[in-house]
C-alpha cells in the first residue's frame, strides 16, 4: 500500500485477483492488483470518466455485481471553501460511483448522503465544519440492502457520531434519492440532507476542541463469528483528531441499529483507518475469519484472533 494512505482502502476479487483501492489526500485514488494481498503490484490511478462532484475525493468502499462485472463504489468528498477568511475547513458528502470496464474508469453517480444541518465555521476539530463522510459500506446476507455506517459532523451533539443508513438492492445503479437514513427507529429520512440517529453518539460535540466521539467505521463479516464487525476511531480529547485508540463492535443484524454491542478498545492509540483484510481466498476489507490482518494507515503490524464467548484466549507461542 502507498505510505500516506487517509481512508479505508477497500479491496475486491475480480478475475481471480485481488484488487486493492487507495486514497492519498483526496488525490485521484489509485488501484493496487496481485494474486493477494501480500503480492499486489504497483499502484495506478483511477481515471475518472465523469466527475459530477469536482471536489477531492476519497473512495472508501466497494461492490462487484458477480451478474455483470460491474464494480460499484463510493467516496467521501469535502467541499471546502464553506467558511470565509481563508478557512481550510470543509464538509464531507458521500457520492457513488460505478465501473463498467473492469475498475480502468469510473463513472461518477453523484452525491447520496449530506447533512441537512447547516456548517459551522466556529468548529474546532480542525477539519470538519459539518457534513457526514468517513464511512464503510456492506451488502447484507440476504442481498436486501446495501448499508452505509458512516459519521455525522453536523447538527446537535446528539445526532453526531456513528450514524447508519441503507439502500435497497435494486437501486445500486440508481442511488440517487434512494438512500434512507435511520432516524428515531425508522429507516425514513432521506440520505441527502435528512436526520440521522447516530448508533454510537458522541460525547463532546464534533464543533468543540475537546470533542470526545467514534468516527471512521470499517464494517465486515466475519465467516468464524457469524457477525458483523466493526472497527472504529476514538477521537479524544483535543482538536486534530488525536487517536485515543482503536475499537470493536458487534451485531448479527444491520436492520436492527440497536443491536451493536458497545465497542471495546483493542488497541491504544494506533493510528487512523483501521481495517481488516482477510487471508482467505474471498477475504476482503469487507469479510474475514478467525484470524485476519489489521491495517491501520495502510500498513500491517499485527494479526487480529477472533474468539467466540467463552473460547479461551490462544496463547502466544514461544
Amino acid at each position: 500500500m502507498p505510505a500516506q494512505v487517509d481512508s479505508n482502502s477497500p479491496a475486491y476479487w475480480k478475475d481471480g485477483q485481488l484488487h486493492l483501492l487507495n486514497s492519498t489526500g483526496g488525490n485521484n485514488p489509485a488501484i493496487s492488483t496481485g494474486s493477494d494481498q501480500f503480492h499486489l503490484g504497483a499502484p495506478v490511478s483511477v481515471r475518472w470518466a465523469t466527475r459530477v462532484n469536482q471536489w477531492p475525493m476519497w473512495i472508501e468502499a466497494t461492490w462487484v455485481d458477480p451478474t455483470s462485472g460491474y464494480i460499484y463504489a463510493w467516496y467521501h468528498a469535502e467541499h471546502f471553501g464553506i467558511c470565509p477568511g481563508g478557512s481550510r475547513l470543509s464538509a464531507p458528502q458521500i457520492g457513488a460511483a460505478v465501473s463498467w470496464d473492469g475498475g480502468d474508469s469510473f463513472y461518477d453517480l453523484g452525491t447520496i448522503l449530506s447533512s441537512g444541518d447547516p456548517i459551522n465555521c466556529a468548529s474546532q476539530n480542525g477539519y470538519f465544519a459539518g457534513g457526514n463522510g468517513d464511512f464503510s459500506v456492506i451488502l447484507d446476507r440476504e442481498r436486501k440492502y446495501f448499508y452505509f455506517l458512516f459519521t455525522n459532523y453536523a447538527g446537535p451533539t446528539a445526532s453526531q457520531g456513528v450514524s447508519i443508513a441503507r439502500m435497497a438492492f435494486e437501486f445500486r445503479a440508481y442511488p440517487q434519492g434512494m438512500v434512507w437514513k435511520y432516524y428515531q427507529g425508522w429507516w425514513g429520512e432521506p440520505g441527502v440532507g435528512g436526520h440521522e440517529t447516530p448508533i454510537f453518539p458522541a460525547k463532546v460535540s464534533w464543533q468543540k476542541a475537546n470533542t470526545n466521539s467514534m468516527w471512521g467505521p470499517s464494517v465486515h463479516w466475519n465467516t468464524y463469528l457469524n457477525s458483523y464487525v466493526v472497527l472504529l476511531n476514538h477521537s479524544c480529547c483535543t482538536s486534530g483528531f488525536p487517536q485515543e485508540g482503536i475499537y470493536a463492535s458487534f451485531s448479527s443484524d444491520l436492520s436492527d441499529p440497536s443491536s451493536w454491542a458497545k465497542p471495546v478498545k483493542i488497541l491504544q492509540d494506533g493510528g487512523w483507518y483501521p481495517q481488516v483484510l482477510g487471508t482467505g481466498p474471498q477475504g476482503t476489507d469487507r469479510q474475514a475469519g478467525r484470524v485476519t490482518r489489521l491495517y491501520i494507515y495502510g500498513h500491517s503490524h499485527w494479526e487480529i484472533v477472533f474468539l467466540k464467548p467463552a473460547e479461551p484466549d490462544p496463547q502466544p507461542q514461544q
